[in-house]
C-alpha cells in the first residue's frame, strides 16, 4: 500500500478505532486489572477473586445455571425453528405462521419478563399457565368441595382421622341426621345452593306379625348445610331460614368399619341413604375438604430457571425460524426430488438430506445463541421473585449484584465480568474459523 493510501485509511478509521478503544478495549483492561485488587481497590488481591468464583454459593449457583442456558435454550430454540421453517414451507398461511412465531423479537426483553411474570402467577384466576394446568388436572382429578370446612365442638360431628369427620351417634331411619359444618367462603359455594331444607321425618315401620322385627327398612335421611347465618342470629345444630345447603358434600355410611352405602347432598343441602344405613355411623370423607389444586410453583426454587428458559426459548424461536427457513430457500431441490424418487420417505429426506445440507445454517443459529444466553440479565432479573432470585442466579446477574449497591465488590465483580469474556471468546473464535471456512469454499 502506498503511504498516501494508508494516511487517508487511518484518517477515516481513526473516529473508529478511537471509539473502539474508548468502549471496548480500556473497559476490559481496566476490569482485568481491577479483578487482582480488593474491595477497596487498594490492596492487590492476587487471584483471590478468582478463588471466590469457584468457593462462594451464590456464583457457584450462577455458573451451574449458566451451564443450563448455554445447553438447553440454544438447542430447544433451535430445534423449535428448525420444526416450524419446514413445517411452513408447504402450508399456504405459512407467512403469517412466520410472522406471529417472530413477533415476539420485536418485544423488550423488560416486556417480555413482566409478561411471563404474569403468565407464571400461582394464582390461577391470573396467571395463564397455572389456569391451563388446573383446569387439565380438574379434568382427570376430582377436585374437592368444601376446602377448610369444619365442625364445630357443638357439633354433632367430631374428627374421624385423616381430614375426614363422622358423626359422634349413629344415625336412624326416622330421626333426620344432622351434618353441620362452618368455615366455607362464600366464593367457595356452589352457585345455585339454594336454602337448606330439612327432611321431614318419616315414621318407623310397625313390624307385622310374624315378621323378624327389630330392624326399620325406611330410608335414612338428612341435611347438611353451613351452619352460620350473615350477620349473626343464627342457632347452632339448628337450619335457619339465611344457611345454605352444601350441594355436593359425599356422605358415607359406616358399619363395622365399611361403608355400606353412598350420598351426594342436594342443592338445599337434603341427602337420602337406604335402609342399609341404619344404625350405621355417617362419614364426610377427607375429599370434601382437600386444598383445592392450585397449579405448580413455575417461579418456586425447583422450577423458576426452566420456566425463565422458556419465556426466552418464546422470543427466541422466531429468529431460529427465519435464518433456518432463509437456508431451506437455497437448499439444491433437484438433492431432495431425486432422494423421493429413489424411494426416500420424508422423515429420511429430512434426517439425511435437508439437516446436512443446513449444518452450516444451523451452526449460526446455535453459536449466536449461545454468546446471548451467556450474557442473559434483564429476563432472570425482571421473571425470578425475591424469593426465587438466588436459585434462577446466572453469571450476568450476579456480576451486577456484585458491582452495585451497598455490599459492592467490584474486585470480585471484575473478575466474574473476566471470566464472562474468558467463556464467549471460545465460541466466538469457533464462528469465526467457521465463517472464515464457508468463505473459501
Amino acid at each position: 500500500m502506498r503511504p498516501r493510501s494508508a494516511l487517508t485509511a487511518t484518517v477515516f478509521l481513526l473516529p473508529a478505532l478511537l471509539l473502539l478503544g474508548a468502549l471496548v478495549v480500556y473497559p476490559i483492561g481496566y476490569s482485568v486489572q481491577r479483578s487482582f485488587f480488593d474491595k477497596s481497590g487498594d490492596s492487590f488481591a492476587g487471584f483471590d477473586n478468582y478463588v471466590a468464583l469457584f468457593t462462594d454459593d451464590a456464583i457457584r449457583t450462577a455458573l451451574r445455571n449458566n451451564l443450563i442456558w448455554v445447553v438447553v435454550a440454544p438447542t430447544v430454540a433451535t430445534a423449535l425453528g428448525l420444526i416450524f421453517a419446514v413445517l411452513t414451507e408447504r402450508v399456504r398461511w405459512g407467512t403469517a405462521f412466520k410472522l406471529v412465531v417472530f413477533m415476539p423479537m420485536a418485544v423488550s426483553m423488560l416486556a417480555a419478563g413482566i409478561i411471563f411474570r404474569l403468565v407464571y402467577e400461582q394464582d390461577p384466576e391470573r396467571g395463564v399457565a397455572n389456569a391451563v394446568w388446573v383446569g387439565v388436572h380438574d379434568t382427570f382429578a376430582e377436585s374437592s368441595s368444601f376446602p377448610r370446612a369444619r365442625p364445630l365442638p357443638v357439633h354433632p360431628l367430631k374428627a374421624a382421622g385423616g381430614g375426614a369427620y363422622e358423626t359422634k351417634a349413629p344415625v336412624h331411619a326416622g330421626t333426620p341426621a344432622l351434618l353441620p359444618l362452618v368455615g366455607v367462603a362464600p366464593a367457595r359455594m356452589p352457585k345455585d345452593a339454594r336454602p337448606a331444607r330439612t327432611p321431614e321425618a318419616t315414621p318407623t315401620p310397625t313390624p307385622t306379625p310374624g315378621s323378624a322385627g327389630g330392624g326399620n327398612d325406611g330410608p335414612v335421611t338428612g341435611v347438611a348445610w353451613l351452619d352460620f347465618t350473615p350477620g349473626g342470629g343464627g342457632r347452632p345444630n339448628t337450619v335457619d331460614p339465611r344457611e345454605p345447603g352444601l350441594k355436593g358434600l359425599r356422605i358415607e355410611a359406616v358399619k363395622d368399619g365399611r361403608v355400606v352405602a353412598r350420598a351426594t347432598a342436594g342443592a338445599d343441602g337434603a341427602f337420602r341413604l337406604p335402609a342399609a344405613a341404619d344404625g350405621a355411623v355417617l362419614r364426610l370423607p377427607a375429599s370434601n375438604f382437600r386444598e383445592q389444586y392450585a397449579g405448580v410453583s413455575w417461579l418456586g426454587p425447583t422450577l423458576v430457571t426452566p420456566a425463565i428458559i422458556g419465556s426466552y426459548v418464546w422470543m427466541w424461536a422466531g429468529f431460529a425460524m427465519v435464518l433456518i427457513a432463509a437456508g431451506l430457500a437455497g437448499l439444491p431441490r433437484e438433492l431432495l426430488e431425486a432422494a423421493r424418487v429413489d424411494g426416500a420417505n420424508e422423515w429420511q429426506v429430512f434426517r439425511r438430506i435437508t439437516v446436512p445440507l443446513l449444518a452450516p445454517v444451523l451452526g449460526v443459529v446455535v453459536v449466536t445463541l449461545m454468546i446471548n444466553v451467556l450474557k442473559v440479565f434483564d429476563l432472570v432479573y425482571v421473571i425470578a421473585p425475591g424469593s426465587a432470585l438466588a436459585d434462577a442466579n446466572v453469571l450476568a446477574l450476579q456480576l451486577y449484584r456484585s458491582s452495585f449497591g451497598t455490599g459492592a465488590d467490584l474486585g470480585v465483580g471484575s473478575a466474574i465480568a473476566v471470566l464472562l469474556l474468558l467463556l464467549v471468546l471460545p465460541v466466538m473464535g469457533f464462528n469465526i474459523r467457521r465463517m472464515r471456512r464457508e468463505n473459501r469454499r
